[in-house]
């Protein structure tokens, strides 16, 4: 007989509510306390669903903290979902440090799957998708242009995620590092009433961003690093 699952992973919309799974659904409701991001965000789509059970605050701040007391709620019989304000826990959001927590302590974990923004932006870009790198969000200060040199040379598709007003900043940036002409898509509000996907080079996009007020949460896409015959670039 299998062991029985301690902590579910349950990915939320990224904005449009009926993006959320029956899966889902059945797991948030079978649970005995969801741990959320922000409760306030949480307690909206509960409502919206009709559920009602325990939430506990997860967050970046007091993750760390919070660890062994949730393992021993966990090995003591009671059955966790995290969620994070949209999409999958753990992508840029917390939840790794739990997860293994939890491997480390033999407790089962089981991540549904679900709405993550990198995907549909990364679709929609029309860029090569067979592979790719996720970068999350770059170093906001300290470390910034050093990953940015470190990407110089990647030949993979390159996804990062961004705030609406550090945006035209990191275009500025990137084209600094890759090249004005290289390739590129910005994503935002995926999934929204306001949904937005801009193709074109990375100049391009700054002329269109600086052109206007950006809101939303921003996925870029970036292509990689073009070789020519032989490795030579092109």
């Amino acid at each position: 007989m299998p062991t029985p699952t301690s902590l579910y992973l349950v990915p939320t919309p990224i904005g449009n509510l009926e993006d959320i799974t029956y899966r889902a659904v059945k797991v948030l409701q079978g649970v005995d306390v969801i741990l959320a991001e922000d409760t306030r965000n949480t307690g909206i789509l509960l409502k919206h669903l009709n559920i009602s059970k325990p939430m506990q605050s997860h967050h970046v701040f007091n993750e760390h903290q919070t660890l062994a007391g949730l393992v021993k709620r966990m090995q003591d019989g009671d059955v966790m979902a995290l969620v994070s304000d949209a999409g999958t826990p753990a992508i840029s959001d917390p939840g790794f440090l739990l997860v293994r927590a939890c491997l480390q302590h033999q407790l089962r974990v089981e991540c549904l799957p679900g709405p993550t923004a990198f995907v549909p932006a990364l679709v929609n870009s029309g860029l090569p998708n067979d592979r790719f790198v996720f970068e999350g969000f770059l170093p906001p200060k300290k470390g910034r242009q050093t990953r940015l040199a470190g990407l110089a040379e990647e030949a993979r598709t390159m996804i990062f995620y961004e705030s609406p007003h550090r945006l035209l900043k990191s275009l500025a940036q990137l084209a600094e590092s890759f090249g004005a002409d290289r390739p590129a898509s910005v994503s935002r509000e995926l999934t929204k009433l306001f949904e937005e996907t801009v193709n074109g080079t990375l100049e391009e996009l700054i002329a269109h961003f600086a052109a206007k007020v950006v809101k939303g949460e921003i996925v870029i896409v970036v292509g990689g690093r073009k070789q020519g015959v032989g490795g030579v670039d092109n």
